[in-house]
């Protein structure tokens, strides 16, 4: 599997091109890109997509959102299926993600960890069992990351709000007013390295359940993008995530 890298000088990228250069699912560089990288055909590296010849067999980017656009040109372009594992795209690039979707298989994930996606279930299921509790999300992350909520934060709110239909999200809080039963309060917290963890708090008068999945290494969600590539290489055009690669696995 030829695996071009987008976004490979970060920390995550770097953490993909770690495991893809062990062979990680039979998987080899067929190019890594970003804007730090010199332009070398002999090295593989290049500065943009634009001089990436067509060959590779999946996309995994780690870069940011603001290159989406340039991402599903490039992977409508050459057909070549793409994983988007960067999150806070605009409600604008979210619908072009949809439409590259339409061209070629596209997988995008707020969170890249199968231990999140059993979180989400978990919490859909307690939600469910315990309907008038009060349902907070509290997510934390290193001081570095740009987006507040995280798009995980975000796919856990809307995984309850799959089973409790009326919610309403709440960012924070402040002023001079009481909770409403349907509001699900999602509160962010940025500090010194953490790689990420997140927590839902299910609250009634008389107990508190509160669910919890800490990363403790960047390499995991590394491995989940390669396994994404690997299953994405194998679907159709259309718009994937972990749970249909998930429910792939059981088949």
């Amino acid at each position: 599997m030829k695996v071009i890298i987008h976004g490979a000088s970060g920390k995550m990228g770097a953490e993909v091109v770690k495991l893809v250069k062990s062979g990680y699912q039979n998987s080899e560089i067929y190019a890594l890109v970003d804007e730090q990288l010199n332009n070398s055909d002999t090295d593989k590296t290049y500065s943009d997509l634009a001089f990436c010849v067509k060959g590779a067999d999946v996309i995994i980017d780690f870069s940011h959102r603001s290159l989406t656009a340039k991402l599903c040109k490039y992977a409508e372009k050459t057909n070549t299926p793409l994983i988007i594992a960067t999150t806070g795209q605009t409600a604008e690039e979210l619908e072009l993600i949809k439409e590259t979707a339409k061209e070629v298989p596209v997988f995008y994930s707020g969170n890249m960890s199968i231990g999140i996606v059993l979180l989400i279930e978990l919490a859909k299921k307690a939600v469910s069992v315990m309907p008038d509790a009060d349902v907070e999300i509290v997510e934390t992350h290193h001081n570095r990351k740009l987006d507040a909520p995280s798009g995980t934060a975000l796919m856990i709110a809307d995984g309850i709000k799959e089973v409790r239909e009326n919610a309403t999200t709440v960012y924070g809080r402040s002023g001079h007013q009481k909770r409403e039963l349907n509001e699900i309060g999602i509160h962010s917290l940025r500090l010194g390295d953490v790689i990420g963890e997140h927590q839902v708090i299910i609250a009634t008068d008389t107990q508190t359940l509160t669910l919890k999945h800490r990363a403790h290494a960047r390499s995991l969600f590394a491995e989940s993008a390669i396994k994404a590539a690997k299953y994405l290489t194998e679907q159709k055009a259309g718009l994937y995530n972990m749970k249909d690669m998930l429910k792939n696995e059981k088949n």
